[in-house]
């Protein structure tokens, strides 16, 4: 399965992840392959769900245009491709460990009629894969998602929190058409329920959110019991601004701490290969330069021309 009329491939120095941009006349997509440590063993995929994005991240290098809705056998054809690159090369059929992630570029639930026949498409050929959907939680119907999501048990769901106050929140995802923080807790309450299984919460540390009253907010907001909560950093969009990334996984590792203390089971994601070929989700460096090279076929997204944010 192809659909693309020319794919690029990009390789880290850390040597466990690789990028692909996949782009058409009129579109372009990237995915990020990780291997832990080998891809028999792990394999994880992100996979893009449109081309550039609406919502306008201030910290996401796809935040400033938007091109278009990617079909279902766009968003398919990513990870048939790179799981048929793996058989081709490594040899490996068989994947201890496969996820495939809805959240390298574009809002998934923005597009959630190609997303839930996509989710079918890949439950179908990899029956054992996990199905994860990241979203930043656009004040829309979710009622598609949640019935794929209780026919096929490999189906995950995690809201793109970031901060602890809708206030903070705003400055960060400008998207006017979207969920509060109580309304992303109830809709994660909903899917609990429905599928028994935990919803998770992305949260970007930073030295301005790190606090035990941040704590305290997300404990209030989001049941222990019921969520999850995966810790990260934000990926800088620009690729000559290098983060302290020590630093900022020192960060996430001491949150990461205070969360557990209030309850929570937490992760910590590290975004590999994020110096040399923008491997964290936001950057997106190469989709950048498709966007400045295609002006005709792009038009600005909600958080066009406001100021940027990057990491501390």
């Amino acid at each position: 399965m192809n659909t693309w009329d020319n794919i690029e491939r990009l390789v880290s120095s850390e040597g466990n992840v690789e990028k692909f941009v996949f782009s058409t006349d009129n579109a372009v997509a990237e995915s990020v392959l990780y291997r832990y440590p080998t891809y028999d063993v792990r394999t994880v995929i992100c996979c893009s769900t449109q081309s550039g994005c609406p919502v306008g991240c201030r910290f996401c290098g796809a935040g400033d245009n938007f091109a278009r809705n990617l079909t279902t056998e766009e968003i398919v054809s990513q990870s048939v491709y790179l799981l048929d690159l793996i058989e081709k090369e490594h040899g490996v059929t068989d994947i201890e460990n496969l996820q495939i992630m809805f959240m390298s570029m574009g809002e998934p639930m923005l597009n959630q009629k190609r997303l839930v026949e996509a989710i079918e498409q890949l439950h179908e050929k990899y029956p054992h894969a996990a199905l994860l959907v990241s979203t930043s939680g656009p004040n829309v119907s979710y009622d598609a998602f949640f019935d794929v999501a209780q026919r096929i048990d490999t189906v995950g769901l995690q809201f793109s929190v970031h901060e602890s106050t809708d206030q903070a929140r705003d400055e960060l995802i400008p998207f006017k058409r979207k969920l509060t923080l109580e309304q992303i807790a109830q809709r994660g309450e909903r899917f609990h329920e429905l599928t028994s299984r935990p919803p998770f919460f992305n949260y970007c540390v930073h030295e301005g959110n790190d606090t035990a009253e941040d704590v305290k907010r997300l404990a209030k907001l989001f049941n222990p019991d019921i969520w999850r909560a995966t810790i990260s950093v934000i990926c800088e969009r620009d690729e000559t601004m290098k983060a302290a990334h020590d630093r900022q996984r020192e960060l996430t590792s001491a949150f990461s701490a205070k969360m557990d203390e209030a309850g929570f089971t937490t992760r910590v994601f590290n975004p590999a290969g994020q110096d040399d070929i923008g491997g964290g989700c936001g950057q997106l460096h190469y989709v950048q330069e498709w966007m400045r090279n295609n002006p005709d076929k792009v038009r600005p997204s909600v958080g066009h021309n406001l100021p940027i944010i990057h990491a501390s």
